[in-house]
């Protein structure tokens, strides 16, 4: 199928699921996370009109998206988050390259994004992934460490927007989708990252402001 089936078909689950829940069409936003798929399928992407990418590696995005010979070269309108970990190395790189970096998860990494965004003089926004699992492998500040990470960065003055999550594949997303909402409100964030091909479904009540969906839009990636 299509990227324009593909997307069709995803925006008619979420309708679905939202009618379900006595709720109006959702607004979500869906990020087309592009990591290690076929430039000709991105291309194809992007002459369907769809304009919210995702990657989850900053030397990788360089490649596809830079704007002397990427697709940012040719269509100026791209808004690009980066979905993977960052190291505070990276920080110029990525500040320089995407619209939205949404794994924020640590004091040094703040500091090091809040230098770039002020010598670059670049608006980018910034989430915090939350470890709602608390796996020790997988990145993200554990919750209850993220008042403090929080107050640090109204401290340096690192505005953040919401909050991203990745749930652990052996339990049910919904309930930390939930918690990841609740954690959202209590500190009066606005926006929310969450739910992937597997599970958007479980994320839509919730109303989320992005979902970040890969395969069920492109098929299966390279390896």
């Amino acid at each position: 199928m299509s990227f324009e089936d593909n997307i069709a078909y995803i925006t008619s689950r979420m309708t679905k699921v939202a009618k379900h829940w006595g709720m109006d069409k959702p607004d979500t936003n869906i990020i087309a996370v592009a990591k290690k798929q076929l430039p000709s399928k991105i291309k194809e992407s992007l002459q369907c009109g769809h304009r919210l990418y995702g990657e989850n590696r900053v030397q990788d995005a360089y490649k596809v998206w830079n704007e002397k010979d990427g697709f940012k070269r040719d269509f100026k309108d791209i808004e690009l988050h980066l979905i993977g970990p960052l190291q505070s190395n990276k920080a110029k790189e990525a500040v320089a390259l995407f619209d939205c970096i949404e794994t924020l998860d640590r004091e040094k990494l703040a500091d090091a994004l809040k230098a770039e965004i002020e010598k670059q003089r670049r608006q980018v926004k910034i989430l915090v992934q939350v470890n709602t699992g608390e796996e020790d492998q997988k990145a993200g500040v554990l919750p209850n460490d993220l008042d403090k990470l929080l107050a640090h960065c109204r401290d340096i003055g690192l505005e953040v927007r919401g909050l991203m999550c990745i749930p652990p594949v052996e339990e049910p997303a919904g309930l930390h989708f939930s918690f990841l909402k609740e954690l959202a409100e209590r500190h009066n964030l606005q926006e929310t990252s969450m739910g992937m091909s597997g599970d958007f479904e479980k994320a839509v009540p919730l109303n989320p402001t992005y979902l970040r969906i890969g395969t069920a839009l492109f098929g299966e990636r390279l390896n």
